[in-house]
């Protein structure tokens, strides 16, 4: 008995227990939410009774925090970079809001272009510099390629805009994003290409001087942005980007940029104002004015409608039976009295009289004072405006023109005639503006040459220019040397273009090769698209 009793009092003990135990889990359960299926504890110490399962701790029972993607802190380059687009880039977009469509779009290509410069330096902080012959390196490069093209075909296709000197400031300043290609002293570079914007945004400026401020705003927002682009570049990268050497591939680096959302700060939303309104609704039938009514009893009586009329003529000679016959004392044929105080005139004075003819009215004064030989024509000039030479109404001079320059200045060239120009040195841009029979010489520039409406324009190269453009040229010589055979050369509605290269290295007695540039395009349907030919000519 005593050994039942004994046996029973232990098996209560071991109830009681597990009870404490089973209280306590539940305690537990009730204070944790990551794990659902956790097992039962059991209270440390505890007794454990024959066959009954092992009891996990309470520390193996414990929630425990849902671990989270450790973000790395951004490098100091590319907080910079962040604060420079939510700052220079927002405002610069914000100012070209209610001016014109056209800015819009290609301040949008400016921000874009931002935000891939962006991009492109995460990745080199990521990955080993690939071949830049690469496939790879193209990629990484496409990006920035289509907002350089965005931005200058607004500017190519819109010449004629009463913006285009806004659009053409634009386009020149994107360029600085090229930077990203240079090495030794890219800031260097970005300055001379502000010094190609400024000779454009300088017109806008001075054309507003004393008119609507929001142009001027415009254009001193884009200097603020390319004047902290270059400030960025002198901390960051003096010496061009850098990039990591224990990093991985590039390809791979570009891939987890792309698959990251949220990568880099938000691009500021297009300038382009409201949108434009619906147009009004087309006129539905049901909606047409109604016909005009129909003639009265009265006025069919009165004969107000052509039913009346019909029924009038239809009389024959009793059409006239209404009519009172005029007595020979009123006619004015038979009495000279009367026509006398008459007004009409005489068969005489209509034979005699003729119908005035049209009154010649006198010429405008403006356009009498624009023939008159008085007036004297303006004297050329020569003048060096801040960074900018201004070279205008030469016509004929008989010594050439000549100009020193250096690499942060450019050159504007209007309104001059049969003038030969020498540059020397080392200038920024060029262009020439309705100057026919114009001839340069050269030596280098670091951005374009930009020629309108110059008719028998000749330009040699000594040094190296990038770009040559032509706009609506009948008759142009370009002479290049062998230090400017990559120069490219843009036309637009242009005829009689030669280009003349410089002699072989074999032959170097000859005078060169003259090369004429294409002007007939042949365009035909080819699998479902429409592809292009240059027409060539032979014999």
């Amino acid at each position: 008995m005593a050994a039942t009793a004994l046996g029973m009092n232990n098996l209560t003990t071991l109830i009681k227990r597990l009870e404490a135990a089973t209280s306590r889990l539940e305690d537990i359960a009730s204070s944790t939410h990551g794990f659902d299926n956790a097992l039962p504890a059991s209270v440390p110490g505890s007794a454990k009774a024959v066959g009954t399962p092992d009891l996990p701790t309470l520390s193996e029972t414990v929630s425990q925090p849902t671990p989270r993607a450790v973000v790395a802190p951004l490098p100091s380059s590319l907080v910079d970079m962040d604060e420079l687009i939510e700052t220079e880039v927002k405002t610069f977009v914000a100012a070209s809001n209610g001016l014109d469509p056209l800015l819009a779009e290609q301040s949008a290509a400016v921000a874009k272009g931002f935000a891939d410069q962006r991009k492109f330096l995460l990745i080199t902080t990521k990955a080993k510099k690939p071949d830049m012959q690469s496939q790879t390196f193209a990629d990484l490069l496409k990006g920035l390629q289509q907002d350089f093209t965005t931005a200058t075909d607004i500017k190519d296709s819109n010449r004629g805009s009463p913006v285009k000197e806004h659009l053409a400031m634009v386009a020149e300043g994107i360029s600085t994003l090229q930077w990203l290609l240079m090495d030794g002293k890219p800031a260097d570079f970005v300055g001379d290409t502000i010094g190609g914007a400024e000779m454009y945004g300088n017109r806008v400026l001075k054309a507003f001087k004393d008119g609507d401020q929001a142009h001027v705003k415009f254009v001193r927002s884009y200097y603020a942005l390319l004047k902290a682009l270059q400030a960025y570049i002198k901390k960051h990268y003096p010496t061009g980007v850098t990039w990591n050497a224990n990093g991985v591939d590039a390809a791979q680096a570009m891939r987890d940029v792309d698959s990251t959302p949220g990568a880099g700060p938000s691009l500021p939303p297009p300038a382009s104002g409201a949108p434009p309104p619906p147009p009004p609704p087309l006129p539905k039938f049901d909606n047409a004015p109604p016909p005009p009514p129909l003639p009265s009893a009265s006025q069919a009586k009165s004969g107000g409608d052509m039913g009346a009329v019909f029924d009038q003529l239809n009389r024959g000679s009793d059409v006239t039976a209404g009519l009172r016959k005029v007595d020979k004392s009123e006619m004015t044929h038979k009495n000279p009295s009367l026509r006398a105080g008459s007004t009409v005139p005489d068969r005489g004075d209509i034979s005699r009289s003729k119908s005035p003819g049209p009154q010649v009215k006198p010429k405008p004064s403006s356009m009498r004072h624009a023939s008159s030989a008085s007036v004297p024509k303006k004297e050329g000039s020569k003048t060096l405006d801040g960074n900018k030479w201004l070279i205008e109404h030469f016509d004929s001079p008989s010594a050439p023109i000549e100009v020193d320059v250096t690499i942060s200045q450019s050159i504007l060239i209007s309104r001059c005639k049969n003038t030969t120009i020498l540059l020397r040195g080392k200038a920024n841009a060029l262009s020439i503006d309705n100057s026919p029979r114009t001839q340069l010489l050269v030596d280098t520039l670091v951005s374009a040459v930009d020629v309108i409406k110059s008719p028998n324009f000749a330009i040699q190269i000594t040094g190296s220019a990038p770009t040559i453009l032509l706009d609506q040229v009948d008759g142009a010589s370009i002479y290049l040397g062998k230090s400017s055979l990559d120069t490219e050369v843009f036309t637009s509605k242009c005829s009689s273009v030669n280009v003349i290269l410089p002699p072989s290295e074999e032959n170097e007695e000859d005078d060169g090769v003259e090369v004429p540039l294409p002007e007939q395009i042949r365009t035909f349907v080819k699998n479902g698209k429409l592809v292009s030919e240059i027409v060539e000519h032979s014999g």
